[in-house]
């Protein structure tokens, strides 16, 4: 089986991860597993990288030199199966608390004074057996807030859009890693 050549067609979602950041980032396997699953998503998962340029000229045009000034990186997803666990991660003011002898789990949400500053390894996972698995991680948090529509004939899809800050010294927002073929 030949793996990540340029003739790969990428066919299909994914599952979505979240793990508390903590300043280091943990090994793919560590985040892979039904605890730090966000939630099954619906309208798959998106990736924006937009880089924004400054270019440098001389009246006449002769000489130019461009440079990045700024980068962002934002991954998108629906969250169609969610808890209030789900909305602690997606609502950087949220407060869960639980009753077990009520069996009630109450959110509260919003007061800026609650901020929690937290940010997460979001993790997108894309099953392919043919070509090979992708994976496509950031850390960040959700900065578009979110929208619950309850309709009699729709499920309710949390649009999540996380926000990337740099993972590493060298300011890496998105980290893309492929399955390819070992080679001895």
């Amino acid at each position: 089986m030949t793996r990540s050549k340029n003739d790969n067609i990428t066919l299909g979602s994914g599952k979505l991860y979240a793990l508390l950041y903590e300043e280091e980032l943990p090994e793919i396997e560590t985040i892979i597993n039904e605890k730090n699953q966000l939630g099954y998503i619906q309208g798959g998962a998106t990736i924006e990288y937009k880089p924004t340029f400054y270019a440098a000229k001389d009246d006449l045009g002769y000489v130019t030199k461009t440079i990045i000034t700024e980068e962002e990186a934002i991954l998108k997803s629906g969250i169609m199966t969610f808890n209030g666990q789900t909305l602690n991660k997606l609502c950087d003011t949220a407060r869960v608390s639980d009753d077990a002898s009520k069996g009630i789990r109450t959110v509260k949400i919003g007061g800026a004074g609650n901020q929690k500053q937290e940010s997460y390894v979001i993790l997108f996972h894309h099953e392919d057996e043919s070509d090979g698995d992708i994976y496509v991680m950031i850390v960040g948090n959700n900065q578009s807030g979110f929208s619950l529509s309850f309709a009699k004939d729709k499920e309710t899809v949390i649009d999540a859009e996380f926000k990337a800050r740099p993972m590493d010294k060298e300011g890496t927002l998105i980290k893309y890693m492929e399955v390819i073929d070992k080679t001895e």
